[in-house]
């Protein structure tokens, strides 16, 4: 899969999970669970440029997926562990699964890249 591609799919993930994560569950909305979908609205914004191949773009966007990777297994997916929430816990690991992919579909471009030059 191309590095544009991956990195659109992602976004959708983190946005519409995001949302999910937001207006489901308790009557107390919580603000952070805002910020993967914040993430992907900026991947998703950038991803014009990374389709054109943009290397500056392409590591912004790495590091903003890492970002948000280590920031969903931090925070929120420990949160759904210990409130036993397996929709919840479903939810943040599938973004966390994107994310990861993501990553690995990029830094194959990364090296790809660099060998053929």
């Amino acid at each position: 899969m191309k590095p544009h591609k991956i990195s659109f799919v992602n976004a959708v993930t983190l946005i519409s999970f995001g949302l999910w994560g937001y207006f489901d569950g308790d009557a107390e909305k919580n603000i952070t669970a805002l910020i993967p979908v914040f993430f992907g609205i900026i991947i998703l914004v950038l991803y014009r440029a990374l389709k054109n191949k943009n290397k500056v773009v392409s590591h912004i966007v790495v590091i903003l997926t890492f970002f948000i990777l280590a920031a969903l297994i931090a925070k929120p997916l420990l949160s759904q562990i210990d409130s036993g929430d397996q929709l919840g816990i479903t939810r943040v690991s599938l973004m966390i699964l994107s994310c990861l992919m993501a990553l690995i579909v990029f830094i194959k471009s990364f090296i790809a890249n660099r060998l053929k030059n």
